[in-house]
């Protein structure tokens, strides 16, 4: 049976059979309504507890909630999920603070005479996209949560412009932070947040300030024109500074205090053009990649260490052996084999390969059916791989544990062990598959183990994760969706992430295939031909249809 669409409540003073205020229709509209707000200014304030809701803008409308003349803030949410669309909210106090919330934000303006203009705390799940918060006391407050900023700018700011805390570790992508009275990004109290190719600008102390053992990861980030330090780092702090560009700046451009450790990759010149992605390309392609900062940091730990290694062949210094072989566990649909090629360009952009060229295997392509044949089929796959990466999936169905006693998954782990140290500097072995089986398979061969260089684990993607994944496939479609649709996605994919079967990514594509083919269905019941925009537009109701 189909879910039936949200309720949707219309807020229109003047308008017969419509409701008058905002909060007449909070009062009557059940979970997971949708309430349309026509065009005006409506001085309220709200307090929302363990309700799911999403207040829009009427289209093309400029809807304005005005709580400047109260002490509190014009939206306090607790529990539940609130998604804004389009609305404008002005505040003495704070325009939105939202504690335990799954939040999302789209086309928003927000502006808070005292406090923070956002205040997110405890939020299991929040999206800020292409918002804009100015003249307030604080521009954003992270503390507890994980969620995503995307184009979104925040400007004359009196105090600090972002503040991430109690070890949060949202992630802020194409933002612009400038005219902020104290420092651009203050990182505080174990927090973990990475900045990636935002501008941070006129901030009257440094650009980002990093304290209290936190771990930030700043990428590809300009920071200019700083009274302040472009970044610093107090005791006890690490994370890293990768490929930024600071401009005019007060000296030191990245401040390191005593007991900091944090990482610095300055940017790397562009090679001449070749035909191929270089390094700095295949490094934007991986850290473009949605979620998985683990897996980029320690991809980019790998290529540090091999770059090093060079430069101290090159000087005349020793480098010890290593192995370019390794273990990626984690499961289905978290982007294993995506990594794995764009690894495999790595290391030919290094130097290290001499092809980069990708072999996908599987048991099959392995095993034979008779003595001996295992290790002929094993030896050419191998030798095809030379030069580039040998991929192995589900790479737990060789050994004995995964399959029956007797077949021949052990001469090809026994086969792969001698090849992988006789033709070690020749190829990249990657074998994957779910964490505990690739234990197992570890065990079959006293060697084997000692062959890769590191496990790297991929975690399941959040629900943040997976909505950025899906809209990119709509958008990759040529589709467009209602800003509706996203609370309604958010709230699917925190279902399904607890589920036994969860397919991360894969479970992605199949919702999109599916708003896909409800959209087919609902268009072919109009009895006319659609136009371009109706041919384009996913709508809510398509969502539900298929979740």
């Amino acid at each position: 049976m189909t879910s039936a669409p949200p309720r949707t409540l219309l807020v229109s003073p003047g308008t017969q059979g419509a409701y008058p205020t905002v909060g007449a229709a909070l009062a009557e509209a059940p979970d997971d309504g949708v309430i349309t707000i026509a065009e005006g200014v409506y001085a309220e304030t709200f307090e929302l507890v363990d309700r799911r809701l999403t207040l829009r803008a009427a289209e093309g409308a400029a809807v304005v909630l005005d709580g400047s003349g109260g002490d509190w803030p014009v939206l306090l949410a607790r529990g539940g999920a609130l998604a804004l669309l389009g609305i404008e909210v002005r505040a003495r106090v704070a325009a939105l603070r939202a504690e335990r919330v799954s939040l999302s934000l789209d086309r928003c303006a927000f502006t808070a005479g005292e406090g923070a203009a956002l205040d997110l705390r405890d939020c299991p799940d929040f999206a800020v996209t292409r918002c804009s918060v100015t003249s307030s006391t604080m521009g954003v407050v992270v503390d507890g949560s994980t969620g995503r900023v995307d184009s979104t700018t925040i400007t004359d700011i009196a105090g600090d412009g972002v503040v991430v805390g109690q070890g949060a570790d949202p992630v802020l992508t194409n933002c612009t932070i400038e005219g902020c009275g104290q420092r651009g990004v203050y990182v505080h109290s174990y927090a973990r947040p990475v900045l990636e190719g935002c501008d941070i600008s006129r901030t009257a102390a440094e650009g980002v300030a990093v304290a209290q053992q936190s771990k930030p990861s700043v990428r590809r980030t300009r920071i200019h024109d700083t009274r302040g330090p472009g970044v610093s780092f107090g005791p006890g702090c690490a994370g890293s500074v990768e490929e930024c560009h600071l401009d005019n700046t007060a000296a030191p451009g990245i401040a390191v205090a005593p007991g900091a450790s944090p990482t610095v990759v300055e940017p790397t010149r562009k090679p001449a053009s070749t035909g191929e992605p270089g390094l700095d390309e295949l490094l934007s392609d991986l850290d473009a990649m949605v979620g998985l900062p683990a897996v980029k940091a320690e991809v980019r730990a790998l290529v540090d260490e091999i770059q090093v290694n060079e430069w101290r062949r090159r000087a005349g210094l020793a480098v010890g052996t290593v192995s370019h072989h390794l273990i990626f566990a984690g499961a289905p649909g978290t982007g294993k084999t995506t990594v794995a090629r764009t690894y495999g360009g790595l290391l030919k952009s290094l130097g290290v390969l001499t092809r980069g060229q990708f072999r996908e295997v599987s048991r099959r392509d392995l095993v034979g059916q008779y003595i001996g044949h295992t290790a002929e089929k094993t030896a050419g796959v191998f030798e095809e791989a030379k030069g580039g990466v040998l991929f192995i999936d589900e790479a737990y169905t060789l050994s004995r544990q995964a399959g029956s006693g007797g077949d021949f998954g052990q001469e090809a782990i026994d086969t792969l062990v001698k090849l992988m140290e006789d033709h070690r500097d020749e190829v990249a072995v990657i074998v994957a598959g779910y964490t505990a089986e690739m234990e197992d398979f570890l065990a079959v061969n006293p060697g084997l183990a000692s062959r890769f260089s590191k496990t790297i684990e991929f975690e399941d993607y959040t629900p943040t994760d997976l909505l950025a994944i899906i809209e990119r496939m709509i958008a990759g479609g040529d589709y467009l969706v209602e800003p509706e649709a996203s609370p309604v996605l958010l709230r699917f994919f925190a279902r399904i992430c607890a589920e036994a079967n969860f397919g991360n990514a894969r479970d992605a594509r199949r919702l999109f295939e599916g708003i896909r083919k409800a959209q087919s269905q609902r268009l072919r019941t109009l009895g006319r031909m659609p136009d371009v925009t109706e041919l384009r537009t996913l709508t809510a109701g398509d969502v539900l249809a298929a979740t």
